[in-house]
């Protein structure tokens, strides 16, 4: 049997120190959001607030990732701390999807009576985050082009800029015209931003708990390249899942072709999965013709 292990080298790594001051700048804006939205009593900012607290989720899921897969793993942990990420994300998917039917109900709620909102307030604070994640969207920007880690984080604080531009013109809305259902309006808007995006969320989790083939893998197109390398007669029992995020594994069963050297074989199997399919770890069990009349799987 043939077991390949590949050490890999994290690009997200690279970026901890950008990935902390976001971190730092968004969860500073998250309290002051979540304050001014009870000062000002305007909804839209306590549902921005309830946005934000995606990307702080998201950055420090990114930043939990590089912590826990720095740690080396161990006789009971094998594959190390990776599913951490993923509880990680199944609590939070779990927990924003309450907040953001909360956000609806309460949306509903006053738009039968909207109440009189703090528009300059909610205003000011609203401009602040939009300077905050402007300038978390410049600082990852380089990073999120190497790691699909860093590229996450970087779309959830670009995704907040944009919702604190409909605070905003929420605030203007209410400003010059006293308008006040501009705010149960963004915040319902804003509540429908988030569940789509954390019902995703969910569903990614769930999908790599459960081992599930991973969604950038084509498995028949796996078996399909594996099957023609010199030297393997036949494929069976492949499975590709996921450890975490962009960190996959591979298993299959080679059939030796007659006259295949074992050792050849294997090694080219194994580069195969690394360097076409980038899969960072790697098994393989290569066996001759009618040996799969003994197992128990195929």
């Amino acid at each position: 049997m043939g077991h390949g292990h590949t050490n890999q080298v994290s690009a997200a790594g690279k970026n901890k120190k950008p990935l902390m001051i976001v971190f730092c700048l968004t969860f500073f804006y998250l309290i002051v959001e979540v304050i001014g939205g009870f000062w000002t009593g305007s909804l839209a900012l306590l549902a921005d607030a309830g946005h934000m607290l995606t990307d702080v989720a998201g950055v420090g899921l990114a930043l939990l990732a590089i912590w826990f897969a720095e740690k080396p793993a161990s006789p009971e942990r094998t594959y190390g701390y990776y599913r951490v990420e993923i509880l990680a994300a199944l609590t939070n998917a779990v927990v924003l999807i309450f907040i953001s039917l909360y956000i609806l109900y309460e949306a509903y709620e006053r738009f039968k009576n909207p109440p009189a909102v703090q528009s300059a307030g909610m205003l000011a604070v609203a401009s602040i985050g939009l300077v905050i994640n402007i300038a978390g969207v410049f600082i990852l920007r380089s990073g999120s082009k190497e790691s699909l880690n860093m590229k996450g984080a970087y779309f959830e604080v670009l995704s907040d800029m944009l919702t604190s531009v409909g605070v905003i013109i929420a605030g203007v809305i209410m400003l010059t015209t006293g308008w006040y259902y501009a705010d149960p309006l963004i915040s319902a808007g804003i509540g429908l931003f988030i569940l789509p995006r954390t019902w995703a969320l969910l569903k990614d989790a769930v999908a790599v708990l459960l081992e599930g083939t991973p969604s950038d893998v084509n498995i028949a197109n796996v078996r399909d390249k594996l099957s023609k390398i010199e030297g393997v007669a036949e494929i069976h029992d492949l499975h590709v899942w996921s450890l975490t995020s962009g960190v996959n594994a591979l298993s299959v069963h080679a059939v030796l072709a007659d006259g295949a050297e074992h050792d050849d074989v294997l090694t080219r199997v194994h580069e195969h999965c690394v360097k076409e399919f980038k899969i960072t770890h790697v098994t393989v069990q290569t066996e001759r013709d009618g040996f799969a009349s003994h197992e128990t799987h195929i």
